[in-house]
């Protein structure tokens, strides 16, 4: 223990017999008497590792070192999960990963796991591209690694908006507190799970810092298929970037999957609802339906929002709703007269297509409208001209969102919308058409220049032929009751 925390050393194993040893006879005095566990977990050997391993223990009279073996291979990330739940669970504050094959310098540790313990970082990572000890290819890494190395880390740094030296150092130190902010079980249980990590840390806002490490090359066995890997890697870190975009729900990524993003570019859903929204001040708010705060967030903070949700997995209620009210709107909705308030605005946005019982939505929210209050109702046009070209030559594309929402249940046109609301007793105040939003599949480089140009276009174009070109349409309601 140093500075009052715990410290724990992961040394991970797989057919190690002729290193392991070594490498705990490397670790120094100073570091041993300040860690307060080593945990080898030996990923299934097919080799004597384990019970060497347990011999080197009773032989050194190591109290501080502990030995599992796993009754499966689970890989190099699935031995890694186990290994960090492991001193999740005992209350750790620190955890040093060090690998069984020698590759790395246990000479070091105490440079890893310092910053953390003295709350300079959550992650620290070894790199051996800085210059302290020489440097990977006097340390005598191959030059084909050494190039491999750096193409890969140039393209996660410019993917992810990063600036580190090396992201595939195998040496590193977690605090267990940053460890319990990202979801383990979903990452991979190969070899990029070591990219995952590092790109859920800087997700998650983690402080990380590199710190030089020495080199070491020797006659270690490499299980990694580098062509294979480094496909992995830039799969993955794709992979994520299209998570958090809501272009594709990555399984590894899918607790920052974003289902419906903001669209803030003129013309769109949320630009009008938004500019509504934001003309006035002191508004009582009532949200209905996912629930995510994601467009709340764009809004006057001086607003009071109350929100009846059903997702599951909302992260933002806590900090953008006054209120949070998860509930099963497929029921419609809840009857809460703890509440003891109408809403200056109702807020039903692209929802009732998702719900069996969105009928009985459309009759029970004005019960929550004040006298003067305004129902803002927006749902997708089905039958405009890219669902029909689409249906001409035979596709159904369905999709994680947009027309083709594999989620819809109900489809709606400017036709059938406006005689559903008639028959709810709703007077219809303003209706806005949303242009088909092309902007959003253009390079970033053309979305502020051509990308407007087309949306004005497209906006034109809705408002001449709403029937054909309308993406969206947003009706401002009240109930003539």
């Amino acid at each position: 223990m140093k500075n009052g925390k715990k410290i724990g050393i992961l040394v991970v194993a797989y057919n190690a017999v002729s290193t392991l040893t070594k490498v705990l006879d490397r670790i120094p005095k100073n570091v041993y008497d300040e860690i307060d566990e080593i945990a080898v977990f030996d990923d299934a050997s097919k080799d004597e590792t384990y019970m060497v391993s347990v011999g080197y223990k009773e032989v050194r009279k190591f109290e501080k070192l502990n030995i599992f073996l796993n009754e499966k291979n689970l890989g190099y990330g699935g031995n890694q999960k186990r290994g960090f739940k492991y001193f999740i669970s005992r209350g750790f504050d620190a955890v040093v990963l060090l690998h069984g094959d020698g590759q790395y310098a246990p000479e070091v540790l105490a440079e890893l796991y310092n910053p953390i313990i003295e709350d300079n970082a959550d992650v620290v990572l070894g790199s051996r591209m800085m210059k302290k000890y020489g440097g990977a290819l006097k340390g005598g890494m191959p030059f084909y690694k050494f190039v491999g190395n750096k193409i890969l880390s140039s393209y996660q740094n410019f993917t992810l908006g990063m600036n580190l030296t090396e992201f595939h150092s195998g040496y590193r130190a977690y605090s267990v507190s940053g460890l319990k902010k990202i979801n383990l079980d979903n990452c991979t249980d190969d070899f990029h799970f070591d990219t995952q990590i590092i790109i859920k840390s800087h997700h998650n806002n983690l402080k990380i810092v590199e710190v030089p490490i020495p080199t070491f090359y020797g006659g270690e066995i490499c299980y990694v298929n580098g062509m294979r890997y480094a496909k992995d890697i830039y799969r993955t870190t794709k992979n994520y970037k299209k998570t958090i975009k809501g272009k594709k729900k990555d399984d590894s990524y899918r607790e920052y999957y974003v289902r419906y993003p903001v669209k803030l570019y003129p013309f769109s859903s949320h630009y009008e609802i938004l500019k509504i929204l934001n003309s006035k001040n002191n508004l009582d708010i009532l949200e209905i339906g996912y629930g995510d705060g994601l467009l709340l967030k764009n809004m006057k903070s001086d607003n009071k929002i109350v929100c009846f949700g059903m997702n599951e997995e909302n992260e933002n209620s806590e900090s953008v709703y006054n209120r949070y009210f998860r509930f099963d709107l497929h029921r419609g909705l809840p009857d809460l007269p703890e509440l003891h308030k109408k809403f200056d605005y109702i807020l039903l946005l692209d929802i009732i297509e998702h719900l069996l019982g969105y009928q009985k939505i459309l009759e029970d929210a004005p019960k929550y409208l004040n006298e003067n209050g305004i129902i803002v109702l927006s749902i997708p046009n089905f039958v405009n001209i890219y669902v029909r070209l689409n249906l001409l030559i035979g596709r159904i594309p369905y999709t994680d969102r947009g027309l083709f929402d594999k989620n819809h249940i109900r489809i709606f046109n400017y036709k059938n919308a406006k005689k559903l609301l008639g028959k709810f007793n709703y007077k219809i105040e303003k209706i806005f058409f949303t242009p088909i939003p092309v902007i959003e599949v253009l390079p970033k480089s053309l979305k502020k220049n051509v990308g407007l140009v087309m949306n004005f276009i497209l906006f034109l174009k809705a408002k001449i032929l709403k029937r054909l070109f309308t993406y969206q349409f947003i009706f401002l309601l009240k109930n003539k009751n």
